[in-house]
């Protein structure tokens, strides 16, 4: 992991709470499998049908048979469950996942997300985040604050097609943290060593900052 990513799934894993039945989307996010607290009694669903997922294998200790919806291989919790596909969705879509953390592509002031196609690029099929964002209790999001062009992720309106449309509640970037609210979207944290006006500087989209503002721990 570069110290970018670094720092953004170590902030992204203090959205995890003991008791909590969580689902990481591929990429970025599957990386916080390997943060959460040994005692805490989290269970990580994926929606291609494993509930109970737990850290990476070790080397050598790889089973085919078992991977998550990124088609990575994983290993399981005590008490993991195995079901199909209309299971996996029927939980997402009845409510039962009290936390979705994606990766996003971009984000607009009114938490929009953009996570799911590039037009003119191969796509495999838009996955589970349309229906995670509407069917999660609470929807994170984690990214790259400016593209490799150096360009605002973070967006007045987004330019790629959206997988929901105010559907985020706190985006996390390698800058900083945001949460969206009826009276539009605020910046809460920054992480350590940036300025607000750094935030400012690469950000699109239009903020207000909360008075106490926090640093990142």
């Amino acid at each position: 992991m570069s110290e970018t990513r670094q720092r953004i799934v170590k902030r992204a894993a203090q959205e995890i709470q003991d008791g909590m039945n969580v689902n990481l989307g591929i990429g970025m996010p599957t990386l916080l499998a390997n943060e959460i607290p040994k005692d805490y009694n989290v269970l990580l669903q994926s929606e291609n049908g494993l509930l109970g997922i737990g850290p990476y294998p070790v080397a050598g200790e790889e089973d085919p048979d078992l991977i998550n919806a990124g088609k990575e291989t994983v290993t399981t919790v005590a008490g993991a469950s195995y079901f199909d596909s209309a299971e996996s969705f029927a939980m997402i879509r009845g409510g039962h996942i009290d936390l979705a953390i994606l990766g996003g592509m971009e984000v607009s002031e009114t938490g929009d997300l953009a996570n799911w196609m590039i037009p003119g690029k191969m796509v495999k099929g838009m996955g589970g985040a349309m229906d995670l964002v509407h069917g999660a209790k609470r929807v994170v999001v984690i990214m790259e604050h400016v593209n490799k062009h150096g360009e605002s992720k973070v967006k007045k309106t987004c330019s790629l097609p959206l997988t929901g449309q105010q559907v985020v509640h706190r985006l996390i970037t390698d800058l900083a943290v945001f949460d969206f609210t009826p009276e539009g979207m605020v910046l809460v944290e920054t992480q350590a060593g940036v300025s607000v006006e750094e935030v400012k500087e690469k950000t699109d989209a239009a903020f207000s900052v909360r008075p106490e503002l926090v640093l990142t721990k």
